[in-house]
């Protein structure tokens, strides 16, 4: 894979990780009542360290400096903020529902992704000593 064609795959695989901590800045507001309504206190503490975590771990995955454990980082974080966030079980049958938990599965496809990514990087860190 070229260095081009796989910066741009890490980057789309960051998008979500990059355009969520900006719309967090725009309206930081906004920020700490989704933190308050999934009761996350303080809700500010919270709003800023998912912003700081989510641009600094796309950072380093795209620069490629500790890649393996932003990537790491990042599969973690979206585990909890997916069993926090979407819990689609408890909503009530229908489209909402289904609606959820398309969601949820598609954040497991990003974790899976960020796992491969750690791997490839682990793999390669040590095919270079």
């Amino acid at each position: 894979m070229t260095g081009a064609v796989r910066f741009l795959a890490l980057l789309l695989l960051c998008a979500a990780y990059v355009q969520g901590p900006v719309t967090k800045i725009l309206d930081f507001q906004g920020a700490i009542a989704e933190m308050e309504h999934f009761g996350l206190t303080p809700a500010a503490l919270f709003a800023v360290g998912v912003i700081v975590s989510e641009l600094a771990m796309s950072a380093l995955i795209l620069i490629g400096r500790w890649r393996w454990l932003a990537a790491l980082a990042l599969a973690a974080f979206t585990v909890a903020a997916t069993f926090i966030a979407i819990r689609f079980w408890e909503v009530p049958a229908g489209q909402g529902r289904m609606m959820a938990m398309n969601s949820f599965f598609e954040h497991l496809g990003l974790i899976g992704g960020f796992i491969l990514v750690a791997l490839d990087d682990l793999a390669r860190t040590k095919d270079t000593r």
